[in-house]
């Protein structure tokens, strides 16, 4: 009985191995490939991705601004801007954004909260590079206490 069960496994084995090997070893036929040409269409481009405020005080201005260009020849409609959390606020035009017009996406980040922080905003666009992702970073310090009158 062990020995048919040991057959049995070994035959199974070898149909596995030579049913498993490759019997066809002609080349494929390559098909030329047609070259085409680049889509058109709206296309984002900021002048800078990263914002760091530094070391800023306690109800300092949170405010910044991301500039960017639509260098597509379409135009270009930011479907939503997103940020990481709630104390980081954007606003963006709503409205198309001509081929070759400049736009200006204005964050502003709460700056009540003390410490470091670091955030992201998200765009999401009709471009060619459909979403882009801008950064804030920085650290909120408590304001200085005010000197110690001298004594005389």
């Amino acid at each position: 009985m062990k020995k048919n069960l040991i057959c049995a496994l070994a035959l199974v084995f070898l149909c596995g191995v030579v049913f498993a090997q490759k019997t066809k070893t002609e080349k494929p036929v390559e098909t030329p490939t047609t070259v085409t040409p680049e889509t058109s269409g709206p296309d984002i481009n900021f002048e800078k991705t990263v914002h760091d405020y530094g070391t800023i005080e306690k109800g300092a201005n949170g405010g910044c601004e991301f500039e960017f260009t639509n260098t597509g020849d379409e135009p270009l409609i930011l479907s939503n801007v997103q940020s990481s959390c709630g104390c980081t606020t954007p606003s963006w035009p709503r409205e198309p954004i001509a081929p070759g017009a400049k736009g200006t996406i204005k964050v502003h980040y709460d700056t009540q909260r003390l410490g470091g922080f670091r955030k992201t905003i998200t765009i999401t666009s009709n471009g060619k590079t459909d979403r882009v992702v801008l950064s804030i970073s920085g650290t909120v310090n408590a304001p200085a206490a005010p000197a110690a009158p001298a004594a005389n």
